[in-house]
């Protein structure tokens, strides 16, 4: 076992996190900053999972950047049933919760972790998810508050760190996959994005980014490169329309890379035994 989340006071043990077995595997994608396109990586495995035929849901823990909404092409406050249990929205066979269908979207979330803490134990206790086979939680970037109160929330399963090849962005997802080996949770391996431009008139590979960090990054983690995806404007349009590029687009390089990739995701949380 590895060291044990504490609050910000380390003479103050750590809240004892709950067990939520409805919920399935709970798999934390995260990064070590922001920009790398995890919130693209989290929704579009979460729909190919649910095409693939799980029960899946999709928590967007990013509480001060919540892009879920916009990317899933869903945005309205959730129905709240017997009292105090919120009703998930669905697209695309995912159940979704969010803060940025409890907000205003000029609404800035200017909240130290206590309250960060309380959110997110309100997401995973209050939302009426049902069961499922995998709980998605799209991490906020960095290494703060919403990833200590996830791991002193709930026993998470296992986490997956998405990164782009440039050392600015490899060095940063060092730290994030150092935080999650250092509170025992299991770090299924690195997610390359933006990896390499492919052009649609000659198919010319461009790495517009550099190329290697992410399998320098896995090999200095001791863990697999579950994949490299490419870079292209089609994602970013699909993102902004709601419409995630497997959706979109299923035939592209794109949605390709992603569909291979979660294969890779999901052999290697079958592996991973619970503590």
């Amino acid at each position: 076992m590895g060291q044990q989340p504490q609050s910000h006071h380390a003479a103050v043990p750590a809240p004892t996190p709950v067990t939520y077995p409805n919920l399935g595997r709970i798999i934390a994608i995260s990064s070590g900053k922001g920009g790398v396109g995890k919130s693209t990586i989290a929704t579009n495995f979460a729909v190919a999972l649910a095409r693939d035929g799980a029960r899946v849901g999709l928590m967007d823990a990013d509480i001060y950047g919540p892009n879920v909404p916009r990317m899933m092409g869903v945005d309205e406050p959730p129905k709240v049933i017997d009292g105090d249990r919120i009703v998930p929205l669905e697209a695309y066979g995912v159940k979704i919760m969010s803060l940025g269908f409890l907000i205003e979207r000029d609404q800035p979330a200017i909240w130290r972790g206590p309250i960060v803490m309380k959110i997110i134990k309100q997401f995973l206790r209050d939302v009426d998810w049902g069961q499922l086979d995998y709980f998605l939680v799209d991490m906020p970037p960095g290494t703060g508050d919403a990833q200590l109160s996830l791991v002193q929330a709930t026993q998470v399963h296992s986490a997956v760190i998405v990164t782009t090849p440039q050392p600015v962005s490899t060095g940063d997802a060092l730290r994030g996959a150092k935080m999650f080996q250092r509170v025992a949770v299991p770090v299924l391996g690195i997610v390359e994005n933006m990896s390499y431009f492919v052009c649609d008139c000659c198919g010319t590979r461009t790495a517009l980014f550099g190329e290697g960090g992410g399998k320098e990054l896995a090999d200095e983690l001791k863990l697999p490169l579950l994949g490299q995806i490419p870079i292209h404007s089609a994602v970013r349009v699909a993102g902004d329309e709601g419409k995630p590029i497997l959706v979109a687009d299923p035939d592209s390089v794109v949605a390709k890379a992603i569909l291979e990739t979660t294969r890779r995701i999901t052999s290697a949380a079958e592996s991973v035994v619970p503590a």
